[in-house]
């Protein structure tokens, strides 16, 4: 049951204890136990509010970057990698496989205020060897969440 409430709560962390409750026919102390010991053990890391900043008229750049890292003796990758994850503008960081090593995503106001992010503070640091930013133009989609709405589903229908 666990695994329910988590989910359920992944899906939308403003549901109740007793909404859960009712949903999974646990009852509400048992569902406050499950939450307050995956909170202590940090199974939930966060309670997390997805916001569309263009409709709330805000601008924000993101951009994902990708990261090739020299690893350093006895620590691999990560001391490197929490260096950079450290940083206030690394919104999420990934040790990843291919050509390159990190994948981070960094959000600033501006376009200029990322370039100067990777330029100033992230290219220079010792064990980076190089970078490649990508600019996110358009968010479609977020966490399973689509930012589109009132379009419609523009695919043609699949015939056989």
């Amino acid at each position: 049951m666990t695994k329910k409430v988590l989910q359920i709560l992944e899906n939308d962390a403003r549901t109740t204890p007793e909404q859960i409750a009712t949903m999974t026919g646990m009852s509400e102390a048992e569902v406050n136990n499950i939450i307050e010991e995956a909170e202590k053990d940090r199974t939930i890391v966060k309670y997390r509010t997805m916001i569309d900043w263009t409709r709330a008229g805000e601008e924000e750049a993101l951009a994902l970057i990708e990261v090739r890292l020299k690893p350093q003796m006895e620590v691999g990758f990560d001391a490197i990698a929490e260096r950079i994850y450290r940083f206030p503008q690394v919104r999420s960081a990934y040790l990843v496989s291919g050509a390159y090593d990190l994948a981070v995503l960094v959000a600033g106001k501006t376009v200029h205020e990322v370039s100067t992010f990777v330029i100033e503070k992230l290219a220079p640091l010792d064990g980076v060897q190089g970078t490649i930013t990508h600019f996110m133009l358009k968010r479609y989609k977020e966490d399973g969440e689509i930012f589109l709405t009132g379009e419609g589903d523009k695919r043609l229908p699949l015939t056989m």
